[in-house]
């Protein structure tokens, strides 16, 4: 052989190599394809209707818990009568110092006069039971007492006199 001899000495031999360079490549990418092709594949969204996945859409943010914690004994919490003003700062700031959710703000005289006119015990139970957006407070780790003692510091400090 010399330096320009090649394997490929036909025609023949020139057209098959030709077909099997481009045949075979093209065969091995189809297999390769098809064999992909065929794992199962999870599609995005495909799970988007299951029960968990709706449970999981329509769950709520975060929750607020006006309850002791875990490990905390209410009972322990309870035995000493906490002010008005107390019960106030604990639990009714959140919402009456801003004027969130339409709660009227703590001093403010036009907003309360119309719910001092419908007397105390009125105030206390609406409190108590909730009323429009706020929610019961007798559930939050607080006697009646002194809820009521809280919507009695709210009330004077606004323009009542209870």
């Amino acid at each position: 052989m010399s330096g320009h001899d090649t394997p490929i000495k036909t025609p023949k031999q020139l057209i098959i190599a030709v077909v099997l360079g481009f045949v075979i490549p093209v065969v091995v990418i189809v297999l390769l394809t098809r064999f992909i092709g065929a794992q199962p594949k999870p599609g995005a969204g495909s799970n988007l209707f299951t029960a968990e996945a709706t449970a999981q859409r329509v769950a709520p943010v975060s929750t607020v818990s006006t309850e002791a914690p875990k490990g905390v004994a209410v009972a322990a919490a309870v035995t000493k009568v906490r002010s008005g003003e107390e019960v106030y700062k604990a639990k009714c700031v959140g919402c009456h110092a801003a004027g969130a959710l339409g709660a009227p703000k703590f001093g403010d005289k036009a907003a309360w006069a119309p719910r001092i006119g419908q007397g105390y015990q009125a105030l206390v139970n609406s409190s108590i039971k909730g009323k429009g957006k706020m929610g019961a407070q007798a559930t939050g780790g607080y006697t009646e007492e002194e809820i009521a003692a809280a919507v009695k510091h709210l009330v004077n400090a606004s323009g009542g006199s209870f």
